[in-house]
């Protein structure tokens, strides 16, 4: 072979390593590719910016309440179609579509379980389902579990995820039933019994505008999108520029709105204390 003979090249083409659909997901705030496997260890919280991203009812409550002390109430109910709704899809297609994507009947899910060992009622609202927007039987599950507590004696603790606010689908019945859960919360207030509203990302609409707004104590979490009409919705209305954070939780906090940002890893034992706390001023009274 010659010193500087070419040398016969055999070229080897090479499969494109395809990358598994599903195992990354994008932060909605700052835009980083984030890892689901190491996003859901982290609690559904970006690495990057802290930003917390929306969390399932059913892990909402794992992170709230006490392992194995949950007992679900009023399971069963679901939607009906009073307006007979028709777009795109019906209204009913609409449900029966959320509840075989989630495996939720409706989008609240309610019942008694224990927080550090104290008793509470709790309804966790579910923004993959219908936006975790309230119909009729999200307002009625969440009254009969405010009703619920009356009657034991209980704290309620609510936590709202909506991006829907009233539900559209279903006219002034949904508008209804935030007139219905602000009229059970006001007969526990007037029982001396105490309420937690937790706001997370986003809870906007009839939600914020009733059963949401009102708590004795209200919490959200970091960066939160908290409302009733949107940021761009409010802009344009007024035709003014918003200021920095406009609507996020640590604005709200800053004007007085809100009573506490909380971080989602300190939120059960921030929540135990409360009641502690109010538990002990109740007994030296």
């Amino acid at each position: 072979m010659p010193l500087f003979g070419r040398e016969k090249v055999t070229l080897v083409k090479l499969k494109k390593k395809e990358i598994p659909v599903g195992l990354w997901s994008k932060c909605p705030d700052c835009g980083a590719p984030l890892y689901k496997k190491e996003l859901e260890n982290n609690l559904n919280i970006c690495s990057k910016c802290d930003f917390h991203l929306s969390l399932s009812s059913h892990k909402r409550i794992d992170l709230l309440i006490d392992k194995r002390t949950f007992e679900e109430s009023n399971a069963a109910l679901t939607s009906v179609d009073p307006l007979k709704f028709k777009g795109p899809k019906t209204y009913i297609q609409k449900i029966e579509s959320d509840q075989k994507a989630t495996g939720l009947r409706e989008a609240v899910i309610t019942g008694q379980g224990k927080i550090n060992g104290k008793d509470v009622v709790i309804a966790v609202t579910d923004s993959r389902f219908i936006m975790g927007s309230m119909g009729s039987v999200v307002g009625e599950k969440i009254a009969r579990a405010i009703e619920s507590a009356t009657e034991k004696k209980l704290p309620v603790i609510i936590v709202s995820g909506s991006g829907g606010g009233a539900r559209m689908y279903e006219g002034a019945i949904s508008l209804m039933q935030m007139a219905k859960t602000c009229a059970a919360l006001a007969k526990h207030d007037e029982a001396g019994l105490l309420y937690i509203s937790v706001l997370t990302d986003p809870t906007m609409g009839g939600i914020m505008a009733s059963f949401a707004g009102i708590g004795d104590f209200i919490i959200a979490e970091p960066k939160a999108l908290v409302g009733f009409a949107g940021p761009r919705v409010v802009e344009q209305t007024i035709r003014q520029k918003l200021p920095e954070g406009f609507q996020k939780s640590e604005f709200m906090l800053a004007h007085g709105l809100i009573d506490m940002v909380i971080h989602r890893s300190e939120l059960k034992d921030k929540i135990s204390n409360i009641i502690d706390y109010v538990s002990n001023e109740k007994v030296s009274e």
